[in-house]
């Protein structure tokens, strides 16, 4: 009798933690030197594929467009690859003199790692390289969804690695995407840590596996435009942020903040780029094409173009629209647009006041989205420090596209698919996840003596007198 995809599922999660355990053991031998070569093959292999791989995912998955899916995997590969150059990870890391303590990076093992639908094949290489740097074996549970290009992007990168050197089994793939199978892999004696990417759901299990995790939540970045804002140059930022892969990038945009005498110059700047601004009646039917009943995002709206996603609401825009803009008044039920939006579409809101837009971010954000991402466009200095003492994020971007300033792109932040949301956003680090994530810290500290203190004696008049007596006699 042949066994259930469930079972057979979690079989083979069972076999690829063991060999990934066995694999761990051999990388934790190796150095850094030859670790780095692994690295850079895997790169080097990943990139060569990087426009075939997203034709692959955009195919099967329906999400986002063959060009910036190819930047995404290129950025994940070559980027990354500059920014982990000359970096030491594993052994000997430093050494403090003066206080007697030595440094070493120890790797974690096998690590678990969750692949979204949403950046299916760029994920597992950002996430092997930083695992194969820091001496990690890794096992990648693909979404459903994009079950085929995630376990073509793995192969890829495994058969590289073991060319230049890895162990067989430190890089694997379930080929089975069953939830069993997930569960079974985060589970396993063999797995040490989980590295999540993924809805919250999956979040959620991997934080509840027992196992020690690293998951991230939702994005849902506002945007504010300061009247000290260079506009044209703000709006091409949003423009070039929310249109890339069609949204899918969690760090985007996904609110315009404006106080009441920037909004004309922002909505003709908008006009003129592309942006499309709905009229109440075609907010509500975008609204209902985009989200389900049950209040999750409709698959069908994910990493769409905007003419699409309004024929999809049932009205027209002009040929050449980018984006699709919301008005929204509510951070909360009543206001739908404050939420997440896989796909090119922005609320704005237009407020009375710095303190207002302060405080409106602040709700967005307590909403949906805490910890992760906000921009703001400003030139005064005083704003950017205010707020930025203030919003409730890990990654506070000045004057940049979101998307691409919140993985590292265009801001000095590590090259990351990987963005922690730190504790206020449900997650365990607040970092751009990278191979530091991934080792424990051994500290040889060395004994420092401390002599105790001699007893200090009081010279009373009474005792010199005694002194001097003694000494008198001695003299005889």
């Amino acid at each position: 009798m042949e066994l259930s995809k469930d079972l057979r599922s979690r079989q083979e999660a069972r076999d690829l933690a063991a060999a990934g355990e066995r694999a761990a053991r051999a990388l934790a031998e190796l150095p850094q030197e030859k670790l780095d070569e692994i690295v850079a093959a895997v790169a080097s292999a990943f990139a060569a594929q990087a426009e075939k791989l997203a034709e692959e995912a955009v195919k099967e998955t329906g999400f986002g467009n063959i060009p910036d899916k190819t930047t995404k995997n290129k950025f994940a590969s070559l980027t990354l690859l500059d920014a982990l150059k000359g970096k030491k990870y594993v052994g000997l890391l430093r050494e403090d003199e003066e206080k007697g303590v030595w440094e070493y990076g120890v790797p974690v093992g096998v690590i678990a790692a969750i692949v979204p639908s949403t950046n299916p094949t760029s994920t597992v290489c950002y996430k092997a390289m930083i695992a194969l740097k820091s001496g990690n074996a890794i096992i990648f549970s693909p979404h459903p969804n994009a079950a085929g290009c995630t376990r073509r992007a793995a192969q890829i990168v495994a058969e590289a690695a073991e060319a230049a050197g890895a162990p067989r089994g430190s890089v694997g793939c379930l080929s089975i995407p069953e939830l069993a199978g997930c569960q079974e892999l985060m589970a396993a004696p063999q797995t040490r840590l989980i590295l999540a990417t993924g809805g919250p759901g999956m979040v959620r299990a991997a934080y509840s596996s027992g196992k020690p995790a690293i998951g991230v939540g939702a994005g849902n970045g506002p945007a504010y435009i300061h009247h000290s804002a260079d506009v044209p140059r703000a709006m091409e930022d949003i423009l070039t942020s929310k249109t890339f892969d069609f949204g899918t990038v969690c760090a985007s945009e996904q609110s315009i903040l404006v106080e009441k005498g920037m909004e004309e110059a922002v909505v003709r700047e908008g006009k003129r780029l592309g942006f499309y601004f709905l009229t109440s009646q075609e907010a509500k039917k975008l609204a209902q094409a985009i989200f389900l009943p049950s209040g999750g995002i409709n698959p069908k709206v994910v990493g769409k173009p905007a003419e699409h996603l309004a024929q999809l609401a049932g009205f027209s825009v002009p040929e050449g629209t980018k984006i699709l803009v919301a008005r929204e008044n509510e951070a909360g039920p009543a206001g739908p647009y404050t939420r997440e939006k896989l796909c090119p579409v922005l609320a704005l809101f237009v407020l009375s006041s710095e303190e207002a837009v302060l405080q409106k971010a602040i709700e967005v954000l307590d909403r949906e989205g805490s910890g992760h991402t906000f921009s703001i466009h400003a030139a005064d200095q005083a704003v950017i420090r205010r707020f930025a003492a203030k919003i409730p994020v890990s990654r506070f971007l000045v004057n940049t596209p979101a998307t691409q300033g919140g993985i590292g792109a265009t801001t000095g932040l590590f090259p990351a698919m990987t963005l922690g949301c730190g504790a206020v956003g449900g997650s365990s680090s607040s970092n751009n996840i990278s191979p530091m994530d991934l080792i424990n810290i051994r500290r040889v500290a060395f004994g420092r003596r401390v002599h105790p203190p001699k007893a200090r004696v009081e010279l009373t008049p009474e005792l010199l007198e005694t002194l001097t007596q003694r000494i008198l006699e001695r003299l005889g």
